[in-house]
């Protein structure tokens, strides 16, 4: 690692996890190391900022203060009290400590017991050097520690990013089964889209993978609209108001006036229409999307070529559908695809418990994604002009 570079670690869920890595190489990021469900890497303190503004697809990133053995509850505590932690945060700041174990077994020190001993050494420091303690918070804590421990030993971060990433801000509630910002992204990076294809989401819900679309082509970065305060590195000692200053000047001033195509975003739903409507306003790109309302059946394709995404029926609203009311469904989506849409690529997700192969159309790839908690397929179909119906291959 360089001098003066900061180690760092992005989360994200472990099936996206290339994607976001392909996102830190264009960041220009260096010592890349992929971990289970999340991204270790090495950036300067202007890419760390960067990171916060731009990553799409990450859910936190984390700090790493220091990396040390911990094999027992006294370790632990030992090591923790030996760092200077007034000199990273003011006592002024609340706090709260996230314990994480790595390890299973009656044997290995549970979660509470690793937040306990760092919150011990950590207000032991405080106490022998400034003679005052902070605050714990457990609901809106300024600062958050996370202490990692696994094969006896520990990482301390903090998590810099506070309110997850996949928070954009723009999303209001009123759709029964929303999609994550950020699965959004991912689903738009695995399907090749990136702002310069026509693009349509044909059963666009609330509205997030057309909003996700129009700020790739947009080049607008995800989180350039998160209020003063709410990224946590803001009230850490370290925090360089004048560099974090200069960054987002510079991340605004790529931002694109216009799509270079169109994007579409449809639903069979006028109140979800105008949900999306509402939180595409939010996330202020409004402008740049055309709604509709309307059947998939029934739409046109917006261009000869393009990229077409879609988050299937499934989950509750699968309960509400018998069986062969869905594979009547997916049956005429498939036709759809093949009689409108020639020359398109096109990526549905489906549940897995979802008769998905009644879509009929052979697969280019087919990506296993969780959304939330239902095991999902990422159907990518590339459609050509007279594509035959050929069954799916499980």
């Amino acid at each position: 690692m360089k001098s003066g570079e900061l180690r760092l670690i992005a989360t994200c869920p472990e099936e996206t996890k290339e994607v976001l890595i392909t996102e830190l190489s264009q960041l220009g990021v260096s010592n890349i190391e992929p971990a289970y469900r999340a991204v270790h890497f090495s950036a300067s303190e202007e890419q760390f900022y960067q990171a916060h503004l731009r990553l799409r697809t990450a859910s936190r990133i984390l700090r790493v203060i220091k990396e040390f053995p911990a094999k027992s509850p006294e370790m632990l505590y030992s090591q923790a009290r030996r760092i200077d932690w007034p000199e990273l945060f003011g006592v002024e700041r609340t706090f709260l400590i996230e314990g994480v174990p790595g390890d299973r077994g009656g044997e290995f020190m549970r979660a509470n017991d690793i937040s306990k001993k760092v919150r011990e050494g950590l207000q032991d420091s405080f106490q022998r050097r400034v003679g005052r303690l902070p605050k714990v918070d457990l609901k809106e804590p300024k600062v958050i520690i996370v202490a990692f421990v696994a094969g006896g030993r520990c990482v301390l971060s903090f998590d810099t990013s506070g309110k997850a990433l996949h928070k954009r801000g723009y999303r209001q509630e009123g759709h029964p089964a929303p999609i994550k910002e950020t699965l959004a992204a991912s689903i738009l990076a695995l399907v090749g889209y990136d702002g310069t294809q026509a693009f349509l989401d044909p059963m666009c819900g609330s509205g997030t993978i057309a909003i996700e679309a129009a700020m790739i082509a947009l080049n607008k970065a995800p989180q350039i609209h998160r209020p003063k305060g709410q990224f946590q590195f803001e009230w850490l000692r370290s925090f360089n108001k004048d560099l974090w200053r200069q960054v987002q000047d510079e991340v605004r001033a790529e931002r694109a006036e216009a799509p270079a195509h169109p994007i579409v975003a449809s639903d069979i739903s006028p109140a979800y229409v105008e949900l999306a409507k509402r939180n595409a306003l939010k996330a202020r790109v409004e402008k740049h999307i055309q709604f509709a309302t309307g059947k998939f059946q029934d739409l046109e394709a917006p261009a000869d070529s393009g990229i077409l995404v879609a988050n299937l029926p499934y989950g509750e609203r699968l309960a509400k559908s018998s069986r062969s009311d869905l594979e009547a469904l997916y049956k005429e989506i498939g036709d759809t695809l093949k009689q409108r849409f020639p020359g398109w690529r096109a990526a549905l997700l489906a549940a897995e418990e979802s008769p998905y192969k009644s879509i009929g159309l052979k697969t280019t790839r087919r990506i296993p994604l969780m959304n939330g908690s239902i095991p999902c397929k990422l159907l990518i179909f590339d459609l050509y002009s007279g594509t035959k119906r050929k069954s799916a291959k499980a």
